[in-house]
């Protein structure tokens, strides 16, 4: 558990504008130039994230799109935390998954932040972490839609954070659960039309 510590307003700022940058690196987009994958934007759904990348085809790809998503998340949590506290680690969080769905180098035209949600979420706490991507896989499973696994998994967040004892970033949870839920909506009209893509469908 991160104890939450105050923090001068000149190290987050720091922390706010570090964070932000990790968060902004579009690794889908580095993966799919890296592997020869085309345009990222012009394939699929346009978005940067694994789910797209994984519509080319490239399993490897997703994969490492998927862990770099998540790790960047993770990463700016972990290093703020251990250097300024629980409150650096909250701002962390908040920035660094800002900057994965408003990328500065991308006309602030992001992803929709699912990978790194959850990398955040196992940096505040492991085990609620660990409970949130369960949650998106069973739900990923049961439905075959992704994006409905990251819906249900960003609104187990804050059940699992009270859950094992971390009830000072619910807040923080929730607010990023309502950015996940915003930049899902069009997913959530096609969910209700019932014309979502099913994982592994490629185009």
């Amino acid at each position: 558990m991160l104890p939450v510590n105050d923090i001068g307003v000149l190290d987050a700022t720091v922390v706010a504008t570090l964070s932000y940058l990790l968060g902004s690196i579009p690794f889908g987009l580095v993966m799919a130039r890296i592997m020869g994958l085309g345009n990222l934007r012009e394939i699929g759904s346009g978005n940067i994230g694994a789910t797209n990348v994984l519509r080319t085809g490239n399993k490897l790809a997703a994969f490492l799109t998927l862990l770099f998503d998540a790790g960047k998340g993770g990463i700016a949590v972990l290093v703020a935390g251990a250097l300024f506290g629980g409150t650096a680690a909250q701002i962390a969080a908040l920035c660094s998954f800002l900057g994965h769905l408003f990328p500065v180098w991308l006309s602030f035209r992001g992803g929709k932040g699912v990978a790194t949600f959850l990398g955040i979420m196992l940096a505040l706490n492991f085990w609620a972490g660990l409970a949130a991507c369960l949650t998106w896989l069973a739900a990923a499973l049961v439905t075959r839609i992704s994006s409905m696994g990251a819906l249900v998994a960003s609104l187990s967040a804050p059940v699992w954070l009270y859950v094992f004892g971390m009830p000072q970033a619910i807040f923080l949870t929730l607010l990023l659960a309502i950015l996940v839920w915003i930049r899902h909506h069009e997913n959530i009209k096609r969910i209700l039309n019932g014309q979502e893509s099913k994982i592994g469908k490629k185009g």
